[in-house]
């Protein structure tokens, strides 16, 4: 059994965040990849070393690709790999000396791939941003938190890691298998914007279909609704709540003892405030784990939520091998799951020596 992508050789000029993400996805699915970083690569706020769990699986080269010695170096690594991934500003790499025309040009069948929060292209493609900037101009961040507050930031999950590094992914596999037709390589122009917006394609349809007003005290799925919620239990700790559906509603107001006909209609936005407390009042009473027990085997679409310290030690986590260590820390484990393939076991990254990677792909 081997990995999807063995024998796909990865050259990934270190940057943070989402371009990591991206390549510890590929070296898990089996690509060999190569991160050139600095060799002074943490910052002064740590957060270089922070995310150092995002570069397992691959081995490092530090270069200063301002030296023409490790500017060398690095081409050669790009003339013998199929993917280039690079996160820096539209125009950086141009300037290194480093573009995609130089690269395709000594590489047809390089697969260029670059990851920014705005594009290559537009008036804010050279502007600074995070992911919270990205996700406010799509509108989606205005959907998000509770109708009295402002909107909640989501982590860095949707525009950063599903629109960024996801988006990034799919379009080097897409390039991949496309190359296999027509022999040659391209440009994949991943931007956290476009694929933050992709991701939102549900609440586009649901805007054009009336279900959803745009405002977040009538959203269905930004915790307004009863049915699609967390609460706070006894031990001050919470349950989540996706009881969707009218079976699993109904459900779930038999296992809190509700009479039906005292929440009313459920779909009633204006009434969803009242509904929610008497759901509340009853989530009170217990402890967290008491209610995870006493639904047990309901299909109510109740869970209880869990913290990290929680999370692994959760029996469908651990009958999946949810989780695994790397160098003595918990890390999630490689997805999705092959019937044939198998993935990369999961290793801390190291630095070799650039002659030694070039030997490795020679």
């Amino acid at each position: 059994m081997t990995a999807p992508l063995a024998g796909v050789r990865v050259v990934e000029l270190a940057g943070l965040g989402p371009g990591p993400h991206a390549c510890m996805v590929l070296a898990d699915l089996g690509a060999d990849v190569v991160q050139v970083r600095r060799a002074t690569r943490a910052a002064a706020d740590g957060v270089a070393d922070a995310d150092a769990a995002l570069w397992r699986g691959r081995r490092g080269v530090e270069a200063d690709l301002k030296d023409p010695d490790d500017l060398a170096l690095v081409r050669e690594l790009v003339d013998r790999a199929d993917v280039l991934v690079e996160g820096y500003r539209p125009g950086t790499t141009e300037r290194l000396g480093l573009g995609p025309d130089r690269c395709l040009a000594r590489n047809p069948r390089l697969v260029y791939a670059r990851m920014t929060g705005w594009g290559q292209d537009g008036p804010l493609a050279r502007a600074a941003g995070h992911d919270l900037n990205y996700l406010a101009t799509t509108g989606l961040l205005a959907l998000m938190g509770p109708a009295d507050g402002p909107p909640v930031p989501p982590l860095s999950l949707v525009a950063d890691f599903g629109g960024g590094s996801m988006l990034l992914v799919a379009g080097v596999l897409a390039a991949l298998l496309e190359r296999g037709t027509s022999g040659e390589g391209q440009v994949v122009d991943a931007a956290m914007v476009d694929g933050a917006n992709l991701l939102g394609q549900l609440q586009w349809s649901w805007l054009a279909a009336g279900r959803s007003s745009g405002e977040r005290a009538t959203d269905l799925l930004n915790g307004s609704a009863p049915c699609y919620a967390t609460y706070v239990c006894a031990d001050g700790r919470y349950v989540a709540v996706g009881a969707l559906e009218d079976p699993f509603w109904q459900a779930l107001l038999t296992a809190l003892d509700l009479d039906p006909a005292d929440l009313g209609d459920r779909w009633d936005a204006a009434d969803w405030p009242r509904q929610k407390a008497l759901v509340a009042g009853r989530f009170a009473t217990r402890t967290r784990d008491e209610w995870a027990a006493a639904l047990d085997g309901v299909d109510a679409c109740v869970t209880p939520v869990l913290d990290h310290r929680e999370a692994p030690h959760h029996p469908h986590a651990v009958a999946r091998a949810a989780y695994v260590e790397v160098d003595g820390h918990v890390q999630a484990a490689p997805a999705p799951r092959f019937s044939r393939s198998t993935h990369r076991v999961p290793t801390a990254p190291y630095v070799v020596a650039g002659g030694d990677a070039l030997a490795a792909w020679s």
